[in-house]
């Protein structure tokens, strides 16, 4: 997808909402690299696994990811032999762990939910080597005694000559004469050793280690020769200790490398169900559907909405800093928290009954926000996600979207407003196919009318011959007429209310808007005789318009009819999709059904069996075939089965 577009219809800030549902990194940086995809049955498959997910949210059914963090650096560090930190290990623990989580969640997953299945099957329950990790660290990173027995005898030595030195270091302070020579009665430790704080002129009362001085010289800590000993002794057995401790770090680092590849394996699926789960929540929250995706440019949009917009209004953002993207969009759509607290659907056909829609109306009226809507909700779908419109709409797979819209004026190539739109459009009638939705912004604007008019109608030929899916907004009353002579063109008008002067929002397809200056002049008190002037000039060039009106009423007429036969339509198909799946489902128990009476017809005296009445394996003694039963062993005993109720092929625990 055209990354102008993508900028254009601010993408990456539904690829933002999407990462704040992720509970790791590593679906947050999924969810920021979303881009829309061409490929039609990879994004049906990824459309089912967000519905069946949001199915198992609704059951309260969440998947299991805690623990999940990216150890990915670490397990390629053990797969190449570097040992492994014990607080590393711990990470990877809980990584490990989460594996066996998501193992036995798979398990509580209803039967229909066949792609979530399918999905969660990729991950390996790898539990058993976070048990060993966990038997040998504890939570804090600390190595446990029970790692290995070399490991626990050494720490019951060192404990034992600790015990000796704080016997020695006691009787030492018991000792008055002792005492009179310390600066203050207790031990401190200097490194790994004990020393007693001695008055310098009292050094040569005790025999022993001087390990430093104070900074005033009065006093030296010294090691009493009774106790350096003793410390010799534990400074051996510590290093006994780390040495022991290093060797179960790599026997633990050891069992890490061999899981590598299926932990890698697993940590990248993770990811994507940590994606799919962020999908889904936002789903859920936003109450979005999964669109009916085609590859024949058929576009149905029910009751669609900005996702951005109805972002800003739940999270009560809506006062936008000025000049910002989302303040260009309030002036567009003209929803302020005080005429509206929600995002106006609209309802938007496109290659059914035509290919080219102009939208008219008022400024102010939603036009702009109209395309921008229909802009990215096609992305959204396009990019695996639910879309924030109706049940049943429709979204054909587009191999680009190219926009122009708003004021894109670039002061560095010195272009003026035109001239920066007809670059844009230039660009986009080069590249335009069947397979191109196009969505161009006031169509005409920036130049003189006239001459406006006259090349945005030969943009719309070169957009209708081209068979491209296009919506365009125009001002210019000539470009209203254009729909009306050309087949496969509509128009649409955004919906204004004369009595109160704002706008609705409500897209109205088969109508052209009016720009209502007129009745808007009578409301603000505009001098009579001028309004009547204005009336006599615009009838006189109404006249020369033919039966314009005569055909925007019947078009009218005909919109309802059109939304019956298309809903009629959406339904029949949907009933017949329902019939070929049960269908399917019924020819699916009948093969299984056959296969397995065909295993049964191959059992011999000897084969394992299980009988689900009595919840445990079995073997075959004999078959009664003219009868239909089976002589079962099964523990301690034997029992005659009907054949029906023996499953064959089972595991043999004999």
């Amino acid at each position: 997808m055209e990354a102008h577009t993508l900028e254009l219809l601010e993408f990456n800030k539904i690829r933002e909402i999407v990462a704040g549902y992720a509970m790791t990194s590593l679906g947050k940086e999924l969810a920021r690299a979303l881009r829309p995809s061409t490929q039609l049955d990879a994004l049906r498959q990824t459309h089912r696994e967000i519905t069946e997910m949001t199915e198992a949210i609704a059951a309260q059914l969440h998947p299991p990811l805690q623990g999940l963090t990216d150890v990915r650096l670490l397990v390629r560090r053990a797969g190449i032999g570097s040992m492994l930190a014990a607080t590393e290990l711990i990470q990877i623990k809980d990584v490990l762990h989460c594996t066996g989580q998501i193992y036995r969640y798979r398990s509580r997953l209803h039967e229909r939910w066949q792609c979530l299945q399918q999905m969660l099957a990729r991950i390996d329950d790898l539990g058993v080597t976070a048990q060993t990790i966990s038997g040998c660290i504890d939570d804090r990173g600390h190595v446990l005694d029970l790692a290995s027995p070399e490991l626990s005898r050494v720490r019951m030595q060192l404990r034992q000559v600790d015990d000796r030195i704080q016997n020695q270091i006691k009787k030492l302070l018991r000792d008055a004469e002792f005492r009179k020579i310390l600066r203050y009665p207790s031990a401190t430790m200097s490194g790994d050793h004990y020393v007693f704080p001695v008055a310098t002129n009292f050094r040569h009362k005790v025999q022993g280690v001087v390990h430093r001085t104070s900074a005033t010289g009065d006093t030296v800590f010294i090691e009493p020769s009774q106790i350096t000993q003793l410390s010799a002794e534990r400074s051996l057995l510590v290093a006994e200790e780390q040495k022991e401790e290093h060797r179960v770090l790599r026997q633990l680092t050891a069992a890490v490398a061999r899981v590598a590849k299926p932990l890698l394996h697993a940590i990248d699926a993770l990811a994507q169900v940590d994606l799919l789960l962020a999908k889904g929540k936002f789903s859920v929250d936003y109450g979005h559907f999964a669109p009916e995706l085609n590859n024949v440019g058929r576009l149905w949009l029910r009751q669609a909405r900005h996702p951005l917009l109805e972002h800003l209004q739940r999270h009560g953002l809506r006062k936008a800093p000025p000049g910002s993207d989302a303040a260009q969009d309030e002036q567009h759509s003209g929803q302020s928290a005080a005429q509206s607290n929600q995002v106006v659907p609209i309802d938007v056909r496109l290659g059914i009954e035509f290919d080219l829609l102009i939208i008219t109306g008022p400024n102010t009226g939603g036009k702009t926000v109209a395309l921008k809507t229909v802009g990215l909700v096609c992305m959204m779908a396009q990019a695996g996600l639910h879309i924030p419109a109706g049940e049943g709409s429709q979204v054909p797979v587009f191999e680009q979207i190219l926009a122009d819209i708003g004021d894109e004026q670039s002061i560095e190539q010195s272009l003026s407003t035109f001239s920066s739109h007809m670059t844009r459009i230039a660009s986009i009638l080069q590249q335009i196919n069947p397979n191109i939705l196009v969505l161009l912004d006031e169509l005409g604007a920036g130049t003189d009318p006239s001459e406006g008019a006259a090349l945005g109608w030969a943009i719309l030929d070169e957009l209708r011959h081209s068979q491209c899916k296009a919506m365009v907004t125009t001002h210019l009353g000539d470009l209203k007429s254009y729909a009306l002579k050309n087949e496969r063109v509509e128009n649409a008008a955004v919906e204004f209310d004369i009595e109160t002067l704002r706008p609705t929002y409500r897209l109205l397809i088969g109508r052209y808007g009016m720009s209502n200056a007129i009745q808007i002049a009578r409301r603000l008190a505009m001098p009579s005789r001028l309004l009547k002037r204005a009336r006599f000039y615009l009838h006189r060039k109404q006249r020369r318009s033919g039966q314009w009106k005569e055909l925007q009423a019947l078009k009218a007429q005909t919109e309802s009819a059109r939304l019956q036969a298309l809903e009629a339509e959406r339904q029949a198909l949907r009933e017949k999709e329902q019939l070929a799946l049960q269908k399917r489902a019924v020819e699916q128990e009948l093969e299984a059904a056959k296969q397995m009476e065909q295993k049964r017809r191959q059992l011999q005296p000897g084969d394992a069996v299980r009988i689900p009445q009595y919840d445990r394996p079995g073997k075959i003694v004999r078959i009664d075939w003219s009868r239909g039963v089976a002589l079962v062993k099964a523990g301690i005993g034997q029992w005659e089965v009907p054949m029906v109720d023996v499953i064959p092929d089972a595991e043999d625990h004999a």
